[in-house]
């Protein structure tokens, strides 16, 4: 990509994007490089990225925030380059960079989002604020050599998941690894030819992209016609052993969710303190009823999940 010149750096900001890849007009992969070493994390760890309001964002709507100089920050999970330009899996300790998946939020009202607009506005070069010491309890901590791990996302909820796949798959894990992700079309798979280089090479892989707004999905009169394939439907029917190849043990499998909070359906504690699932059923409700556990805290059960707003 054509570098361009930074934008007028501010002591706010510590790091430059290096690369900003625009998979489609919503979907961005954006590598950040910080001024410092890149922070040592865990997959599935996150950070803060930030610019300040007075940026240039996309968007023709004015806004109050506009003219303010007041830094506007959301956390995103660390994802990652899986292969490098030869097809070797890429060594996390030797990256000069973190690599983030982004979606672009549309929301036309009096008050449009702060940040994802002015991140969709930014060129190569263009300096930005990101934390330095990445945060989060959604690691692969609980998961034994040995133990199956199953990956549910929506749409960018993949990022944390690419990480976490890259650290399986360079220390050789002996367990099975399946990789479900929910997106609205197939230009939204950013990731896809990388996962299915990933599943032909490695036996003990598979990744599952599933659509919900491509014609085979709307139209019952398409040839291909499978109806809106939603995660927690796919889990509770017969067609999660076809689509995954094994049956899940609940005595060796961990799952790991993230993404659209209704997908993930967490419990709250009713008026009584019991447990309470929300209606429509999501994925760990799903999950209970196959017999995985649900803990009280990251390390607990072998159902784990981090949402995204």
């Amino acid at each position: 990509m054509q570098q361009t010149p930074p934008a007028a750096d501010h002591p706010e900001y510590n790091a430059t994007a290096i690369a900003v890849r625009l998979v489609h007009e919503d979907l961005m992969i954006l590598r950040v490089q910080p001024d410092g070493d890149v922070p040592e994390y865990l997959p599935g760890q996150y950070v803060t990225l930030g610019l300040l309001t007075d940026e240039r964002r996309i968007g023709e709507r004015e806004h109050p925030d506009d003219h303010r100089h007041r830094l506007v920050n959301r956390a995103y999970s660390i994802s990652c380059p899986i292969l490098d330009e030869n097809g070797s899996l890429v060594q996390r300790d030797r990256s000069e960079f973190l690599e983030f998946y982004v979606a672009l939020v549309r929301r036309e009202s009096d008050s449009p989002p702060a940040l994802t607009p002015r991140l969709f506005a930014m060129n190569v070069g263009h300096r930005l604020y990101m934390s330095s010491a990445p945060k989060g309890k959604y690691t692969l901590a609980p998961v034994a050599p040995d133990q199956n791990v199953i990956f549910v996302a929506t749409g960018t909820g993949e990022a944390p998941h690419n990480a976490m796949l890259r650290e399986l798959l360079s220390r050789r894990h002996r367990g099975r690894i399946a990789a479900f992700v929910s997106v609205r079309h197939k230009r939204d798979l950013a990731y896809l030819d990388t996962h299915r280089e990933l599943a032909r090479r490695f036996g003990n892989y598979r990744y599952i992209p599933l659509t919900t707004r491509e014609p085979e999905n709307l139209g019952s009169t398409h040839p291909n016609f499978v109806g809106k394939r939603y995660l927690q439907d796919i889990f509770a029917s017969e067609d999660l052993l076809q689509l995954l190849g094994w049956a899940p043990d609940p005595a060796n499998t961990h799952v790991f969710l993230c993404g659209n909070p209704t997908m993930i359906g967490a419990p709250k504690r009713d008026a009584n303190g019991l447990t309470a699932f929300p209606d429509p059923k999501g994925m760990i409700e799903t999950l209970v009823e196959l017999g995985l556990q649900l803990g009280q805290t990251h390390d607990e059960g072998n159902i784990h999940f981090e949402r995204y707003w």
